[in-house]
């Protein structure tokens, strides 16, 4: 603000917060429960907006308004379809994983408009507005698909990695689909399959490093790089061996390490398609854009690619998509919600 010399005005602020929130308001969010490695006291059911506005009045110098709390999902379907009036899908993969989506708002009779996200008309391709009303008819859902599995439902797929990456995270039994998925844990799983290769004396000799029984020493970006290898090339894995004390790996060891990759980055793609694909068949739109943020879709080599081909696989053919990268996200679409509130108020 002082850079800007905009500290003496009176200002909204839009508040992305990527957390599961029961949403009581556009400025009002109250915390479910921490994600992501987060564990921060003093917040869980505590109103988020409530809290930041209360910080911004203590410091006395500023006049700030918090208008707006998104999450960053819809912070991505905002900046997107700024530019696209296509885009109905808010996506990220990031640290963590979660998406959003516009859906049908039902109007009853006689009586303000009832939001039924779960049950879409199949004429979802409308405009967002009534003609005589200023009621919109269509409401964002935040799916908080990060949770999806935690009743089990994803049990028949879950393997013995995913299960100890669970077992020694800060919430053991909570947001098991993202931990299969995003960039907080893939390298994790691939990590837990190499100890075990290793332990069984299929990999580097049955010799350990001290970096490789270390828990997320294997970064998720090491899987970026390594995948970035072409097909007979080992560069940047013998880099990523050599930064884990693995300076002894054969050629044969790095082939290896590369299949792992493959399969767990993969794996987390086809996951987020299955997801998305499953929007996409319910919304039934002729075309759709999907906005999508986060490292993982932004630093791994083939994530796009293979999204791509997956989710086309797995859609209605009569449904036609296509992936748009976000441009910051959470500051642009928090900004863009911030300004609509404000102009409306």
């Amino acid at each position: 603000m002082e850079r800007l010399n905009v500290k003496d005005l009176h200002l909204p602020l839009g508040f992305t917060f990527s957390f599961p929130c029961k949403q009581e308001g556009l400025a009002s969010a109250r915390l479910t429960s921490w994600t992501k490695g987060f564990k921060c006291s003093g917040v869980e059911g505590e109103d988020v907006g409530e809290l930041l506005q209360e910080a911004v009045t203590r410091r006395g110098d500023i006049d700030v308004n918090v208008v707006a709390i998104i999450n960053d999902t819809t912070g991505t379907l905002m900046s997107c379809a700024h530019k696209n009036r296509e885009c109905r899908i808010g996506l990220i993969i990031g640290t963590g994983t979660n998406a959003c989506f516009m859906d049908t708002v039902y109007v009853n009779e006689g009586s303000r408009p009832k939001t039924r996200p779960y049950m879409a008309k199949l004429d979802n391709d409308v405009d967002l507005w009534d003609s005589d009303s200023v009621e919109p008819r269509q409401v964002i859902v935040n799916t908080e698909w990060g949770a999806f599995g935690d009743d089990g439902c994803l049990d028949f797929i879950r393997t013995q990695y995913d299960r100890e990456v669970d077992r020694v995270s800060l919430n053991p039994g909570k947001q098991l689909f993202e931990k299969m998925i995003s960039g907080m844990y893939m390298g994790e799983v691939a990590r837990q399959v190499l100890v075990k290769l290793t332990r069984d004396g299929l990999l580097f000799g049955g010799k350990f490093s001290t970096q490789l029984l270390t828990p997320y020493a294997f970064l998720t970006k090491y899987i970026s790089m390594i995948e970035s290898d072409s097909k007979n090339s080992f560069e940047e894995t013998r880099n990523v061996m050599n930064l884990l004390g693995l300076e002894h790996a054969t050629d044969f060891d790095l082939n290896n390490v590369k299949l792992v990759c493959a399969r767990v980055s993969t794996r987390a793609a086809f996951l987020v398609s299955a997801a998305v694909a499953t929007i996409l068949n319910k919304i039934k739109r002729p075309h759709t854009t999907v906005g999508v943020d986060g490292s993982v879709y932004k630093c791994h080599p083939h994530f796009h690619d293979l999204m791509e081909k997956k989710i086309e696989e797995l859609t209605i053919p009569d449904y036609k998509f296509d992936l748009m990268l976000s441009e910051d996200g959470s500051g642009r679409g928090a900004a863009l919600v911030a300004a609509v509130s404000e102009r409306s108020r």
